[in-house]
């Protein structure tokens, strides 16, 4: 596992020792921040389920100016940290020990980018993309990006968020979300 691209380019990224945590794949995040195109530059993210925070790390390479990395696992909060400080990146990040809910509650922080990556097969998806609409969490022109099972595409329920780009890789599907579709397009490549 190591950061793809930007200023913290070929950096090997602390891994963990348990199957409870399961990183991101460099191929599909290197697809994922393709999708994305040049929409880092500046941007302020939230990388929920962090994990190992290798998302937001990866975006803070690429000239994110902030990142917000989300768990309330012990062991993810510890290989986030190390990460984080392996990259040099504590100035410009800030770990928030605590549950999605907490994350996404209304009137705290907003973010041009979240990442929502919980395990697979869960049911947070819909709970998680309800709450970032409900609470105003993303701001205007932003995006979620879901990772998900290929067969198993979140659906944005009566959220106010659309799907906007749709991709797989092999048994990996990632799914942009946003509330102002015609700002990203339709690409329903599945």
């Amino acid at each position: 596992m190591r950061i793809i691209a930007g200023e913290c380019r070929g950096m090997r990224l602390f891994s963990p020792d348990t199957q409870r945590i399961r990183p991101t794949p460099d191929r599909v995040k290197g697809a994922m921040f393709s999708m994305l195109g040049g929409f880092m530059d500046g941007a302020v993210v939230l990388d929920l389920f962090a994990g190992t925070g290798s998302l937001g790390l990866e975006a803070l390479s690429r000239g994110a100016s902030f990142c917000r990395f989300c768990d309330n696992s012990r062991e993810s909060l510890a290989l986030i940290e190390r990460n984080v400080a392996h990259c040099r990146m504590g100035e410009r990040s800030e770990i928030l020990r605590r549950g999605f809910e907490q994350a996404l509650s209304p009137g705290g922080p907003k973010a041009d980018i979240i990442f929502l990556d919980p395990p697979h097969h869960d049911s947070r998806y819909g709970k998680c993309l309800e709450l970032i609409a409900l609470n105003g969490v993303l701001r205007e022109g932003g995006v979620v990006v879901a990772e998900h099972g290929a067969k198993l595409p979140p659906d944005a329920g009566l959220s106010g968020l659309c799907a906007v780009k749709r991709r797989a890789y092999g048994s990996v599907g990632v799914t942009l979300f946003s509330q102002e579709p015609t700002a990203w397009g339709r690409e329903w490549d599945q």
